[in-house]
């Protein structure tokens, strides 16, 4: 029989787990799917991910691929999996990807949205799912920030000191900031991220929303290609894969 590629699409709460990838001896998205998938089909089936997002971020649209060799149809891979997996975990889509699909560079753009909640009690009941500032944020100086962003640039200033790629060039096709009462979202949607990116570029649009440093900043930080040029790194919490694109 020949051997399947099975694509899924892949949401989780991502608080209670050491990041997506797999690690000895911690709780982590990957070795949860590894599990289920491997008790499904009876043999050890590796399951890879399209993005290693960090302990505490969740995801709407994880992509995933296992490789099988069966006869199971398609279509009844996504519920056979979900029985086997914990409650904060789920598929929610399974398709046969074509032969030449790539999981890693075939990705045409990526959407992460972080949550912020700027008011000063703080909201019990999403504290996993949002970065708490018990502060009133000026998101119209934030969103002139945000605009310097966009284009393709060299965005070393905004990549963890553990990247340590050499091409630190990305496009940022969109970023928006959008609040809602005392609720803000901030969207980022690029063809490809650093180690950290999108939390540095949150933490340094809440710089600005804070009326630390002016909208302008933004430019002098990508032009010095030097992490501590940029602002804090915002807590995993808040951070949500939203959708892969390919």
């Amino acid at each position: 029989m020949a051997v399947r590629k099975i694509k899924l699409i892949v949401q989780y709460d991502g608080s209670a787990y050491s990041g997506w990838q797999v690690q000895p001896g911690k709780r982590t998205i990957q070795g949860e799917l590894v599990e289920a998938v491997s008790n499904l089909t009876g043999r050890r089936t590796f399951v890879h991910g399209a993005s290693r997002t960090d302990a505490g971020v969740s995801a709407l649209g994880q992509v995933a691929l296992f490789e099988i060799e069966s006869p199971i149809p398609t279509e009844n891979f996504a519920e056979a999996i979900n029985d086997r997996l914990p409650k904060n975990i789920v598929v929610t889509e399974a398709t046969e990807a074509p032969r030449g699909f790539d999981l890693i560079s075939g990705p045409t753009s990526k959407l992460y949205r972080y949550t912020i909640y700027a008011a000063r009690r703080r909201p019990v009941l999403d504290l996993n799912r949002c970065w708490h500032l018990p502060m009133k944020l000026d998101t119209q100086a934030m969103q002139q920030a945000a605009d310097l962003l966009i284009g393709r640039k060299d965005f070393k200033s905004f990549a963890s000191g553990k990247d340590k790629r050499e091409i630190t060039v990305r496009t940022i096709f969109r970023c928006e900031v959008v609040a809602e009462d005392k609720w803000i979202y901030i969207d980022v949607e690029g063809d490809g991220f650093l180690y950290n990116m999108v939390r540095n570029i949150v933490g340094t649009l809440v710089e600005v929303g804070t009326g630390r440093w002016k909208p302008e900043k933004i430019t002098e930080i990508i032009e010095a290609k030097d992490r501590t040029a940029a602002g804090r790194l915002a807590p995993p919490n808040g951070l949500c894969l939203m959708w892969i694109k390919y």
